[in-house]
C-alpha cells in the first residue's frame, strides 16, 4: 500500500477506530452534536470529487473493504450462533449483509436526490444496534426483532425534520451510558457462543476462543495500516486453521456454488411489538449524534467545509432506508462506519468514488455464494472469542465517551452516571429482579440498555437547572454571596 502524507490545511486526525467492530465506531463521533448552518455549496474541484483512475480504484477500492470486512462476517456469525441458525440460512444472511454494505456504501459515496451524503462513507452492521437485534430476538422471538428493526428505521426517517431538538437529548454521557452498557450486556452474549446456552463450556471451546482473542491481540500489535485494521479477520482465520488442525473444533461450509440472492424474511413475516422495540427505538434516536460526529470528521478528513444541517439528514436518510430494506432480509440496523476515515487520511486519496468502488466489491461479494457459504462454517467458539473482542472494544468507547462529560463529584453528572449505570446493571446482576411486573414494565425496565439510557435522558434533563445555578455562581436556586 503506497502511503502519501496529507499536507492540506484543516483536516483533523484520524478518528480513533474500534477495529472491525464496526459500530458505532468512534468516540469522537458526540464531539459535533449541533447542527451547523450550510455557508458553501459542494464544489466539483474538492479532492472528494476527484476522479481516479481505474487501475488506481481498483486497488485502493479493495483496501477499504479489507478494512471493514471483518465487521459484516463477524456480526453474521454472532446472529447466526446465538440464534442457531443453519449454515445455509448463515450464508444467506451473510450474503444480504454483504450486499446491504456495498449498497450503502454506494448511496452514501455517490447520493441519489437528498439521499446520501456524497462523502466517502463504508456502511456496516451496527455492533450495538446487533446486540439490541439479538436482545429482542432472544426475548420476544425473531420475527419482532426484524418489525423492531423495520420500526426503528421509520422513527430515524420521521425525526430527521427535528433534527437540531432531538440530537440534544444525546450528549456525551448519555452516548457514553449506552455504550457502556451495550458493550457490558453483549460481552455475556459472546460468552454463550463458546460456553453453550447452560454456560458449562467444553474445555477445548473455551481454549479455541482463548487462541482465537490471543491471535487477534498479536495482529492488532504486531500489524500496522489495513491489517492492522483486519485484527479480528485475521483472528477469526487463526483460530478456524487451529481448530482443523488441533481437533479442538471442525469447519463444516454450506453446500452451494455459484450467485444466488439472499432469502427474503428469513425469519418469517415481521411482528410489531412498540414496547418490545423499545430498545432499538432509543437507539436509533442515539445514532444522530455518532452521525453528526462522523459526518463533521470526514468532511474536514476530504477537505470540505462541513456543513451538518445539509449533510447529516442526507447520511441518516441513507442509513434508514437501507436499514429499512435490511429488515426484510433479517439483518439489524445498518450504519455509516467511522473506520474507513483514517484510511483516507492515511493513503491522502479523498476522493468518493474510491468507496463507491468498495461498494461495488462488497455487491460482488455478496452474489458470490461459494464466498458465502464458505465463510458460514467458521467454528462457533472462534465466533465467540472474536465477539469478546469485538464487544469489549464497545465497552471501552462507551469509557471514552463518559470522560468527555463532566462527572467532577460536585456536579450533578457523577451522579447522572452512576444511577443510570445501576439502573441499567441491575437486570444484568439480577436476572429475576422484575419478574413480578408487568409484561410492559418487565420490557422497560428488564433491558439494561434502555433502562440506562432513559434514566441518564431523564436525569439529564431534570438536573440541568441545578448545573446552570452552579455554572452562574448559585447555589440550590439562590444568588450567590457577593464576594
Amino acid at each position: 500500500m503506497t502511503t502519501t502524507r496529507d499536507t492540506e490545511p484543516g483536516s483533523a486526525p484520524p478518528p480513533r477506530s474500534v477495529g472491525a467492530a464496526g459500530t458505532e465506531d468512534s468516540a469522537e463521533a458526540v464531539k459535533a452534536t449541533e447542527p451547523v448552518k450550510a455557508t458553501e455549496p459542494v464544489k466539483a474541484t474538492e479532492p472528494v470529487e476527484a476522479p481516479v483512475p481505474l487501475r488506481r480504484l481498483v486497488p485502493l477500492a479493495a483496501q477499504h473493504v479489507l478494512a471493514m470486512i471483518a465487521a459484516p462476517v463477524s456480526t453474521v456469525f454472532l446472529v447466526a450462533g446465538t440464534l442457531k441458525m443453519p449454515p445455509g440460512a448463515t450464508a444467506s444472511l451473510l450474503s444480504a449483509v454483504l450486499l446491504l454494505c456495498g449498497a450503502g456504501a454506494l448511496l452514501q459515496s455517490l447520493g441519489v436526490w437528498r439521499i446520501g451524503g456524497r462523502l466517502p462513507f463504508v456502511m456496516l452492521p451496527g455492533g450495538a444496534a446487533t446486540a439490541l437485534f439479538l436482545q429482542i430476538a432472544q426475548e420476544h422471538g425473531a420475527p419482532t426483532a426484524t418489525g423492531a428493526v423495520l420500526l426503528a428505521a421509520a422513527l430515524l426517517l420521521s425525526v430527521l425534520p427535528l433534527y437540531a431538538r432531538v440530537v440534544r437529548l444525546f450528549p456525551p454521557l448519555v452516548m457514553g451510558v449506552t455504550v457502556l452498557l451495550i458493550g457490558i450486556a453483549m460481552i455475556r452474549v459472546a460468552a454463550r457462543l463458546v460456553t453453550g446456552p447452560d454456560g458449562t463450556g467444553e474445555p477445548r471451546a473455551v481454549l479455541l476462543a482463548a487462541l482465537t482473542v490471543a491471535a487477534t491481540v498479536a495482529a492488532y500489535v504486531f500489524l500496522r495500516g489495513v491489517w492492522r485494521q483486519t485484527s479480528v479477520l485475521i483472528g477469526m482465520a487463526t483460530g478456524t486453521v487451529v481448530a482443523v488442525t488441533t481437533g479442538l473444533g471442525a469447519f463444516a461450509p454450506a453446500v452451494g456454488s455459484g450467485f444466488a440472492l439472499p432469502d427474503l424474511l428469513p425469519f418469517g413475516s415481521p411482528r410489531f411489538d412498540l414496547v418490545a422495540a423499545l430498545p432499538l427505538l432509543v437507539f436509533s434516536l442515539t445514532t444522530l449524534a455518532e452521525i453528526t460526529g462522523q459526518t463533521v470528521l470526514n468532511s474536514e478528513t476530504v477537505g470540505r467545509t462541513p456543513a451538518p444541517e445539509r449533510d447529516v439528514p442526507r447520511v441518516a436518510r441513507a442509513d434508514a432506508l437501507v436499514s429499512m430494506v435490511g429488515g426484510l432480509f433479517g439483518t439489524s440496523l445498518m450504519v455509516t462506519s467511522a473506520e474507513n476515515i483514517g484510511i483516507g487520511r492515511l493513503t491522502g486519496v479523498r476522493s468518493r468514488f474510491v468507496t463507491a468502488g468498495a461498494g461495488v466489491l462488497l455487491v460482488g461479494l455478496g452474489l458470490a455464494t461459494p464466498v458465502s457459504r464458505a465463510l458460514a462454517g467458521i467454528p462457533e467458539a472462534v465466533v465467540g472469542g472474536s465477539a469478546l473482542v469485538v464487544y469489549a472494544v464497545i465497552a471501552v468507547m462507551g469509557v471514552e465517551m463518559l470522560r468527555r462529560a463532566d462527572l467532577s463529584g460536585t456536579g450533578p453528572g457523577s451522579l447522572t452516571a452512576a444511577l443510570a449505570l445501576t439502573a441499567g446493571l441491575l437486570p444484568l446482576l439480577s436476572p429475576d429482579l422484575y419478574a413480578g411486573f408487568p409484561a410492559w414494565a418487565r420490557t422497560i425496565l428488564g433491558s439494561g440498555v434502555v433502562a440506562g439510557t432513559l434514566t441518564a435522558v431523564v436525569l439529564t434533563a431534570l438536573l440541568r437547572p441545578v448545573r446552570g445555578d452552579r455554572e452562574h455562581g448559585t447555589d440550590e436556586g439562590r444568588p450567590a454571596p457577593p464576594s
